[in-house]
């Protein structure tokens, strides 16, 4: 793994935490995005070299829908950046951690991404992507 590449934090209502973010940060997301096959409105703000995304569930049976009824708003996960996400895939699963999704997907902002559950990370869900490359 090469570093992190940005915290995701889930809220209830996204232009509502992107007005608080934007005050927070000094200037506006950078991104918003929408990702169907997640259930997740997104939007990307950078502080320095950070990145943070927040994520809004966009129906009641998406993961970021489940994550608010049980934890409420949130650090969601931690993602990490990495080389070759198949052959990480394939290390972690060696090492003994359960890979949510061993087929990378696209996710937002232009990565591939593969999730490992939490169960096997201290309660932490961990996010892999990869930048796709044109």
């Amino acid at each position: 793994m090469k570093k992190i590449e940005h915290i995701g934090i889930a809220v209830k209502d996204l232009q509502q935490s992107n007005l608080i973010f934007e005050k927070l940060f000094g200037a506006p997301a950078y991104k918003e995005e929408s990702v169907e096959s997640e259930g997740v409105n997104t939007s990307f703000f950078m502080n320095g070299p950070n990145k943070i995304e927040l994520l809004e569930a966009t129906s009641p049976d998406s993961p970021i829908a489940k994550f608010l009824e049980k934890k409420g708003e949130g650090i969601h996960h931690i993602a990490f950046e990495v080389e070759d996400i198949v052959s990480e895939i394939a290390r972690l699963k060696s090492e003994g951690f359960i890979v949510l999704n061993e087929i990378p997907k696209k996710g937002a902002d232009n990565k591939l991404v593969s999730f490992l559950h939490p169960k096997s990370t201290n309660g932490v869900l961990i996010e892999l992507c990869q930048e796709i490359k044109k």
